[in-house]
């Protein structure tokens, strides 16, 4: 009969599926910067943007304002290898005129407890942090700055709705005089709550309190909190869900019941949800539903009482007091009698029932239903499978109701059945928990100090880069000069390229590509006129480990053989062509056909090479083979070839650029200033070879125990210590060496160093460009830190993601300065006011990190001003470029010819 009469409160699975999804629409509207004002749940952002971690230490003191009570603490941290908080705490009260009275005396009033307490701890001479629980309903600016919206709870303090109560509180201390604190943060008690029960559970990320009344709160990503600026990491979220349904959403699910105590209550409209789950209510639902029964003469005989009638005299607490398993009944016998009723053990059975229809409501459909929405889109936040996830509880009705823990319990894990859900009871109430924010406050702002100390070497002036700039300045000159040349560093090889492409070329050509364990043999079909363009054709081709390491007649009989199967695919076996070969490995020429390998790099090691000029070798290797014949044109190297490519499409392109798993640099040098070659005419490309820059110790004050480390541990310790600054082959171990500096000075992923972490070359510099993408997520940051091992929180990944941005920006603002270097150079050999140039680029840093690029570009336009430099990506890699030298070469020819 009463489930019968209870109909509407009892809800089904489907019901509360509809209500979470409901209260999940709810809150991307408080999220929302546009519907955020007319939003009944309004996710207020409380700045609190990290948990705690465990290596938490120090002296705090805590504020916990709430009622007519409140709490002063001293909380003491300590992590020596083991987690431990002393408390000591006095509760003061708060006189009936005070809590009516002017905010001026209340604020007094706490100031002076704050010294009472101070006074018997004989701490008034230290300046302690103090986190402040104040669990009104307030917005928040920052973390030390809460604006109180409205009084609740009894209190109508004048002068204090719409002011900030940290301020008002920092100026009755400060009026006294006898001590001083340094108020660190200002959380509401659902904040606290998660804090506090954060610390002994680090998986905890949701704040619950089911009390007098009702709220949670849990930590969202940043970018999806419209009303804060910045995207990175995550804030706690005070959702202030009492007010669900206030918009009407719950109209359909309100009971007759609920309608009568909203039309009753201080508020009428509003905190809805929380008047039909909170404490303050509960017992005040099933009196309206007993006082109804009573007059349809389903209960008591139909006789009524005075105190049965009588508003707030059917308490919560003996709604739990008539639920306990045993003496429930007999709890309820007294209970009843005590309203002046003769109850009969009907009565009692159907009292019984009736609690339990509304606190089973409450739990599950009320307050587990918006749980599970919360919990869903946390898992839905991190993109992951199963959810492993703590809520922290705290509020009379979850601890002292027999049943309800159990019942929200159930309902979480039928919501979500893909998660494992934990639920931890606080203890130690939200006092603990604002110490404990205070805690993490000054745990991160210590962290980040130190860190930054440590990024500083990194993080280079704008005079140092004019120094870089004016450094590579003078190695140019040497490596120019015919008496320093010996001794440069900065080798400036003449490469016999003395033409750019001016458009007039034409014909068929062949191009090899040699620089790592594949290479591409292709022809180039080079058109002019009204047709001017580029056909390209190409194979690519391996080069067994065995052969890169044999003898050299092997690795170019090899090279040959691909050869004729390329000719062979394209049916010009019998043709006789023009080769251009892209040989990207240190050379030094004598003449464009001619290219001496001065040493083998990338993993070659075939013997009979050094020493020997790599165009006969290739010509020999023809011979042997006898079956077509080529007219080796021109040796060039990648950074030539890209310069040339990219020449072809812009006649400005004087440069060559490559910034990949390497880098170097080529130009158009005066021939005037060429001194190993003979003559003064015109121009040749120079191939700088600048990766050696810094070799000779020019570079010392900006290199960092990280490139050093980086340094030693290579395959070629001491030298190429520019290229180990900027190339891809290095930053990621610049990146891992400086994550490992981190981790053992407990500065990040909880001090614990992975065997993952120690191995080195793991984190590829692929995983820079990765974890620097704006369009990505902390989240995939997270999950490449999961893929090397490690276990890392939100804020480690926002740390990785920082140590990636300095390291590579160092990276490209040193390639810019030398760039400048460069292009100054061009302008004053040309005694230009005013140079446009054009550098062609090529390499996957440069292409693939997100930023890269443009950093390098913004240096170059701060260190050369005179100079208009575009960048131009080459499409097309440095084998159609070897073409296009050969191309120049025999057009140079013919017009001479």
């Amino acid at each position: 009969q009463i489930d019968k009469y209870l109909y509407h409160m009892r809800l089904s699975e489907d019901t509360l599926q509809e209500v979470s999804q409901r209260f999940r629409k709810e809150m991307e509207k408080g999220l929302g910067a546009d519907t955020n004002p007319t939003a009944s749940v309004k996710m207020l952002p409380t700045f609190v943007r990290s948990t705690p971690d465990g290596t938490e230490d120090g002296d705090f003191l805590a504020l916990d304002l709430g009622g007519t009570n409140f709490r002063v603490l001293r909380v003491k941290v300590s992590d020596n290898g083991l987690q431990k908080v002393e408390m000591e705490n006095q509760i003061y009260a708060i006189p009936e005129e005070l809590m009516r009275g002017s905010g001026v005396q209340l604020f007094d009033h706490i100031a002076e407890c704050l010294a009472n307490f101070m006074e018997k701890l004989k701490i008034k001479d230290k300046k302690l942090p103090l986190g402040f629980t104040f669990s009104f309903p307030c917005h928040q600016t920052k973390l030390d700055e809460s604006i109180l919206v409205t009084w609740t709870k009894g209190f109508k303090c004048s002068s204090v709705e719409g002011k900030d109560v940290v301020s008002m509180l920092r100026k009755s201390i400060k009026k006294r005089g006898d001590f001083d604190i340094d108020i660190v943060a200002v959380v509401n008690d659902t904040v606290g709550t998660m804090m506090t029960c954060g610390y002994d559970d680090h998986n905890c990320e949701v704040g619950l309190i089911v009390g007098t009344g009702t709220n949670a709160c849990y930590m969202e990503e940043m970018r999806h909190i419209d009303l804060v600026e910045g995207d990175e990491g995550r804030m706690c979220i005070n959702m202030e869900w009492g007010a669900f349904g206030d918009d009407g959403v719950l109209n359909d699910i309100r009971t007759e019941f609920d309608r009568e105590i909203d039309m009753g209550s201080l508020n009428p409209g509003k905190q809805l949800f929380e008047k039909m789950i909170s404490g303050m209510y509960m017992g005040e639902l099933v009196r309206l539903i007993l006082v109804k029964m009573a007059k349809e003469g389903l209960l008591f005989g139909g006789r009524l009482t005075p105190d049965l009638l009588t508003t707030g005299h059917f308490e919560t607490r003996y709604v739990s007091a008539i639920e306990k398993e045993k003496e429930g009944l007999q709890k309820a016998h007294e209970i009843l009698s005590g309203l002046g009723l003769e109850p009969s053990h009907e009565d009692c059975v159907a009292t019984h029932r009736i609690c339990q229809i509304v606190s089973t409501r409450s739990a599950s459909l009320l307050c587990g239903a918006p749980l599970g929405a919360v919990l869903r889109r946390i898992k839905e936040n991190k993109g992951v499978d199963r959810l492993r996830s703590t809520v922290g509880v705290d509020g009379s009705v979850y601890k002292k109701h027999p049943h309800f823990a159990r019942r929200l319990h159930k309902t979480v894990r039928k919501l979500l059945p893909d998660c494992e859900i934990r639920f931890v009871r606080s203890e130690d109430g939200s006092g603990k928990g604002a110490a404990m924010v205070t805690a993490v406050a000054y745990r991160l702002a210590a962290q980040h100090k130190a860190r930054q100390k440590i990024l500083e070497a990194l993080k280079l002036s704008h005079e140092q880069l004019l120094e870089v700039k004016q450094r590579m300045r003078i190695e140019m000159e040497k490596g120019l000069g015919k008496e320093t040349h010996a001794e440069a560093t900065v080798k400036m090889l003449p490469t016999y390229v003395c033409s750019t492409p001016d458009g007039t070329e034409k014909g068929d050509f062949l191009a090899l590509d040699l620089g790592g364990t594949n290479f591409r043999v292709l022809l180039v079909r080079v058109r002019n006129g009204m047709r001017r363009g580029v056909e390209m054709h190409n194979k690519i081709y391996s080069i067994p480990v065995e052969v890169m390491q044999g003898t050299g007649e092997e690795l170019f009989d090899h090279i040959v053989h691909c050869i004729s199967d390329f000719l062979e695919y394209m049916g010009m076996k019998g043709v006789s062509l023009p080769l251009g070969f892209t040989f990207s490995f240190p050379c030094q020429q004598t003449s464009l056909d001619e290219g001496i390998l001065l040493k083998w790099t990338k993993g070659f090691k075939a013997t009979g090479c050094e020493g020997e000029d790599v165009v006969n070798l290739l010509k020999e290797a023809i011979h042997r083979r006898a079956e077509f014949d080529l007219d080796v044109v021109a040796v060039v190297n990648d950074t030539v070839g890209t310069m040339m490519t990219c020449g072809y499409e812009d006649p400005y392109c004087d440069v060559g650029l490559i910034v990949g798993t390497g880098s170097n640099a080529c130009y158009m040098e005066e021939m005037r200033n060429v001194e190993l070659v003979e003559g003064e005419e015109g121009r040749m490309c120079v191939n700088m070879e600048w990766g050696a820059f810094g070799d000779n110790g020019c570079l010392d004050d900006i290199r960092t125990e990280f490139d050093l480390a980086v340094d030693e541990l290579s395959l070629n310790p001491g030298k190429q210590r520019f290229e180990k600054m900027i190339s891809g082959m290095y930053l990621g171990e610049i990146v891992r060496n400086i994550l490992m500096d981190f981790t053992k000075r407990g500065l990040l992923f909880r001090g614990r160093i992975s065997e993952r972490l120690k191995t080195r070359g793991i984190f590829e510099t692929k995983f820079l460009s990765q974890i620097e993408s704006d369009c990505l997520a902390l989240l995939q940051v997270r999950s490449i830190l999961q893929h090397l091992g490690l276990e890392s929180t939100c804020d480690d990944s926002i740390i990785v993601k920082e140590v990636c941005t300095v390291v590579a920006r160092r990276a490209a603002q040193l390639c810019g300065a030398g760039m400048a270097a460069v292009v100054d150079k061009i302008r004053e050999n040309r005694g230009l006011d005013f140079l446009k140039v054009t550098v062609g680029v090529d390499g996957t840093l440069y292409k693939l990190h997100p930023h890269f690029s443009t950093v390098m570009r913004e240096t170059v336009k701060q260190l050369s001003p005179k100079c208009e430099v575009t960048f131009l990506q080459s499409e097309d890699g440095s084998g159609k470029g070897a073409a296009l030298i050969t191309a120049v070469a025999c057009r140079i020819r013919e017009a001479g010819q």
